[in-house]
């Protein structure tokens, strides 16, 4: 890790001992670990701080690991165009208990928790507008968890003949699919233009 980005780390812990669970070098980055409950105390320190202005949110996601009591960890990467430093921050939380919404620090927060309350199903109290963004109306469940059923659900399509927008069981005519051509780089068994170096071969050889 750069130097400067463990003094970094080390000074915030500091600033922030009780916030701040567990500062780590996360391949070559700097990433702290907080709560649920202090995580709006840490990102405005992190944002208003001389030595740190981390005023840019570069995205905000969360990753699944259902085994975990714990199951989501919500992870927000952080820039500082005045240091030119980055960081990530985590923490962890269940299905359960709600995040706070970060809006009202960062904008753009907005359709970044959006975006992981669709996909992943982590709750961000305070939100002006959580709802979905990327999946359709009327969609069940949470699609990027690991426990989503990959059919038996419904798929949404455009009906030329009704003019307007149905949904469908979804049906899939074989279980899996299976290829009987080769590869592209098994299957070509010479390249355009391979007939035109082989005919300079053969003008070089009369020559």
């Amino acid at each position: 890790m750069d130097p400067a980005l463990k003094d970094l780390g080390d000074y915030i812990a500091a600033a922030l001992p009780e916030e701040v669970t567990r500062v780590e070098d996360a391949y070559g980055e700097l990433m702290l670990w907080t709560t649920p409950e202090s995580l709006i105390k840490v990102l405005t320190f992190l944002r208003n701080d001389q030595n740190c202005q981390f005023r840019q949110v570069v995205d905000i996601t969360a990753v699944d690991y259902p085994d975990r009591e714990a199951r989501f960890e919500v992870v927000y990467n952080l820039l500082s165009f005045k240091h030119n430093h980055r960081i990530r921050l985590k923490l962890a939380t269940d299905e359960a208990t709600p995040v706070p919404s970060a809006v009202l620090l960062f904008s753009v927060a907005n359709w970044f928790e959006r975006e992981v309350w669709d996909l992943f199903g982590v709750f961000f109290s305070d939100h002006p507008d959580l709802r979905r963004i990327l999946t359709d109306y009327g969609f069940e469940g949470h699609p990027l968890r690991k426990d989503f059923p990959l059919t038996g659900y419904v798929e949404v399509r455009y009906d030329e003949d009704q003019k307007r927008v149905v949904y469908e069981p979804v049906s899939l005519v074989q279980e899996f699919r299976t290829f009987d051509f080769a590869s592209p780089w098994e299957g070509i068994l010479h390249l355009p233009g391979d007939e035109k170096a082989a005919a300079g071969e053969g003008e070089e050889g009369k020559a």
